[in-house]
């Protein structure tokens, strides 16, 4: 990771990609930066947990880092019972919660991960800063 973008304040953050690949890392980046996207789920077991208040630098497809989040709510909740707002915030497609489920079915599928009864970490954020 190239820090010389990055603040001073900011150098001492963890880092992450959204998604699984240079592909969709970037979409998802795109997607807030715009200001669309303030929402994003993992599995509860996931290393890169947050908690409210905790600042992200966020990397791009390359690996650079593009901006700073910061979370500003955790909850937990099973797939099936992820809300349709939720759904919306999370800025992906139409926005709909049938687009969600079904992006995220296959998003856990190709990890080999996906159940409908799975428990995710539901983080709302907000951007904090553009690079």
């Amino acid at each position: 990771m190239n820090l010389s973008a990055v603040p001073e304040q900011y150098r001492g953050l963890r880092s992450f990609a959204f998604g699984d690949g240079p592909l969709l890392a970037d979409e998802l980046l795109d997607l807030v930066i715009r200001g669309l996207k303030t929402a994003t789920c993992s599995t509860e077991d996931e290393p890169n947990t947050s908690t409210p208040g905790e600042r992200w630098i966020v990397l791009d497809g390359r690996g650079e880092p593009r901006c700073v989040i910061e979370t500003t709510e955790v909850t937990y909740r099973r797939f099936d019972e992820v809300e349709a707002g939720f759904a919306h915030e999370e800025g992906e497609g139409d926005r709909s919660l049938d687009y969600w489920r079904s992006a995220h079915r296959n998003y856990f599928g190709r990890q080999g991960r996906f159940r409908e009864d799975m428990m995710l970490m539901c983080e709302r954020f907000r951007l904090v800063e553009v690079f």
